[in-house]
């Protein structure tokens, strides 16, 4: 019988390595292939749909300002970039960018909803529902009568979360709370519509809201034995607060009155 005599050594490394050359002249060409048809006119960006919110702002307004700074076509431009050129505009909080085959994006937006202003009076940006402070045209605030919060840096939440909570409890002695402020030092203050500055104290949210429920649950009936104006109240107190009239100071502890006469 004849048997099969074994490849030689030389041989199987000529034929590895033809084979390996011709997998990589197949894979070069199969690149530049896929790189010249990438670069043909047809996936060249030809439309950007912007939709979504666009209160403060226009469709074509965002394309103007935003496809100078794209580069590529359908499938090299950068989203992430483009994320982030879109959400550069003024009252853009969130963009997302999807392709559309062949040559086109799909950008949809979605805008800041400011619900106060943010900072020192005179020098404040805006805050959105969600607690982040942001920088936009304040003549573009559709709303006359946004309150004024402030605190230190990164607690914008905590003190938009605060606002939410004491505002209902001021409605029930008709005042809107104008200003609310959370001091360095984690004090609370709150300014209302008519001037009147309460002094609400350390302590959680709970602790200042419990205080101006008591606050409010018996004003109507101190203030009206003076027959007086309310100008500032301090609520650091544990068992009750002080009141500051117009042309009257008293201190209601435990429900009793102690009346000075401003001198």
């Amino acid at each position: 019988m004849n048997q099969a005599l074994p490849t030689p050594l030389d041989v199987k490394l000529m034929n590895t390595t033809s084979l390996v050359l011709t997998l990589v002249f197949v894979g070069m060409l199969l690149t530049l292939g896929v790189s010249w048809l990438l670069q043909q006119n047809l996936f060249r960006l030809t439309a950007i749909r912007v939709g979504g919110d666009l209160g403060h702002n226009n469709a074509v307004t965002l394309r103007a300002n935003v496809v100078p700074k794209l580069s590529g076509n359908f499938f090299t431009v950068d989203l992430a970039r483009t994320q982030t050129a879109f959400e550069a505009v003024p009252w853009v909080r969130k963009a997302v960018v999807q392709r559309e085959f062949p040559n086109r994006l799909r950008v949809v937006l979605q805008e800041h909803q400011a619900i106060a202003f943010w900072g020192q009076e005179g020098d404040a940006r805006l805050v959105n529902s969600y607690g982040e402070v942001f920088e936009a045209n304040q003549g573009d605030v559709e709303s006359d009568d946004l309150p004024l919060l402030n605190g230190p840096q990164g607690q914008a939440g905590l003190v938009v979360q605060g606002y939410r909570l004491l505002a209902p409890v001021f409605e029930r002695i008709d005042r809107r709370l104008e200003q609310l402020e959370l001091t360095p030092r984690g004090g609370w203050r709150a300014r209302l519509e008519d001037g009147v500055v309460i002094e609400l104290g350390l302590g959680s949210l709970d602790d200042i809201v419990s205080r101006a429920q008591r606050f409010v649950a018996t004003l109507t009936q101190v203030a009206s034995k003076f027959g007086r104006n309310l100008e500032s109240a301090d609520l650091r107190y544990s068992n009750g607060y002080a009141l500051k009239l117009r042309g009257v100071t008293t201190t209601g502890l435990g429900g009793k009155e102690d009346r000075k006469e401003k001198r």
